[in-house]
């Protein structure tokens, strides 16, 4: 019996299991939404996808967020038709820039808006776009500015490894422990103030919020950047920058829109976009070499408007039932625990963890373990135990994900 053909056996036998977690009712609705032969196509692409066959490379089952770091989201068919259509001619990459990048302010309610090379590409452009306004000689000049104003504020508590976008634009960055500080300090040097919207998942004191930042600067007259790359869903985080008054705002393309992975969106102040947009390629300044195809733009723009249009609580919903499911299929392993929760952003996921009497392995084990197994499997892996995500799985890879789990956690339960 080959992989596939398992599959469809082990997801029949292992229904008459789920218990306890959840009513009957919730089991049931849960176990309707399944859908056997997906499952078996997608064990199917696990054992011979493309990176297979070309390279010898295995893919990996999703148990966790959008990761650029294995391969971002999967586009859906209508944004890879409209990439196909959008190779069959060639058009004018600053008209495409501009038409582009209306469609995407109005939706996002900002003045104006630009396509990046992802969202890093994104955070220096919207830098460079503050250091230097549409001055010619400064545009020329990144990232060697020789002028004062080339500084970025950033609070402490808003630092992340790829904040060093902003000093590849060529600016100075400026650290501070608190809100105060950071206010006493802006001067005529103050290029722009940097914040982390993902602070605000969990809010602790002392930390600024972007309200916090964006009245900071209206107050001081110094631009605002708001990273929010990964901070959809909810979808309302499109929006919340901009009509905060944020003058510019970073999101990632290619992780909840589900557009191309090499592609973000910068939207905001017309007069910084215009900038950024002059610092872009096919501009021979210094974001020529985070070049946005005309393939991406469109796919992007198709993306976005079809991530506006979707019934989210319906999205959560398919979410949800691959939760539960994974969930009570993960029940009855030895010293084996896979609690069902809703977490703050407000869909569900698995909390798993394991008695070390029973199941001896550590939790980096256990992730090392699944990630060479076959096939692959990753999640949210910590010290004792990790988070099951399927915000990232196409239907069929619950069946797929829970088959693995289950082999190799009854496999490394102590005799």
């Amino acid at each position: 019996m080959n992989i596939a053909a398992k599959l469809i056996d082990f997801a029949r036998r292992r229904r008459s299991s789920r218990r306890e977690l959840f009513s009957s009712a919730v089991a049931g609705a849960a176990v309707s939404a399944l859908s056997t032969p997906a499952a078996a196509a997608r064990a199917q692409m696990y054992e011979s996808s493309v990176y297979t066959r070309m390279l010898g490379l295995r893919p990996i089952v999703p148990c966790r967020g959008h990761t650029t770091a294995f391969g971002g989201s999967l586009m859906p068919p209508e944004v890879l038709r409209a990439m196909e259509e959008a190779n069959d001619c060639f058009i004018d990459m600053i008209e495409l820039h501009k038409a582009a990048g209306a469609r995407i302010a109005k939706i996002m309610k900002a003045e104006a808006a630009v396509v990046s090379c992802g969202s890093f590409s994104a955070m220096l452009l919207g830098a460079a776009a503050c250091l230097t306004g549409k001055d010619p000689a400064k545009i020329e000049a990144l990232p060697h500015p020789t002028w004062p104003k080339r500084e970025v504020f950033i609070q402490k508590a808003h630092r992340i490894l790829y904040d060093r976008a902003y000093r590849a634009a060529g600016a100075t960055i400026r650290e501070f422990e608190t809100k105060e500080q950071m206010a006493a300090a802006i001067n005529e040097r103050t290029a722009m103030l940097a914040a982390l919207a993902s602070t605000e998942q969990n809010p602790r004191p002392g930390v600024m919020t972007v309200k916090e930042y964006i009245e900071l600067g209206n107050k001081s007259g110094v631009p605002v950047l708001v990273d929010a790359a990964s901070e959809l869903p909810p979808a309302s985080k499109l929006t919340q920058y901009t009509t905060m008054g944020a003058d510019l705002t970073v999101i990632s393309g290619g992780k909840g829109i589900l557009g191309p992975q090499s592609s973000g969106l910068l939207a905001g102040r017309r007069d910084l976009i215009e900038a950024a947009l002059i610092h872009s390629s096919p501009n021979a300044n210094i974001g020529r070499g985070m070049k946005v195809g005309k393939e991406e733009i469109v796919g992007l723009l198709v993306a976005l408007e079809r991530y506006v249009s979707l019934d989210h609580d319906q999205v959560f919903d398919s979410w949800n039932r691959k939760a539960q499911y994974m969930a009570a299929q993960l029940q009855d392993i030895p010293g084996f625990t896979a609690a069902y929760r809703l977490n703050k952003q407000g869909f569900g996921e698995v909390r798993i963890d394991w008695d070390r009497n029973k199941i001896p392995l550590t939790g980096k084990q256990a992730a090392t373990g699944l990630y060479n197994g076959e096939p692959r499997l990753m999640y949210y892996d910590d010290d004792e135990g990790g988070v099951l995500q399927t915000r990232s799985m196409k239907d069929g890879d619950e069946i797929v994900a829970v088959r693995c789990l289950r082999r190799f956690f009854l496999q490394n339960v102590r005799a």
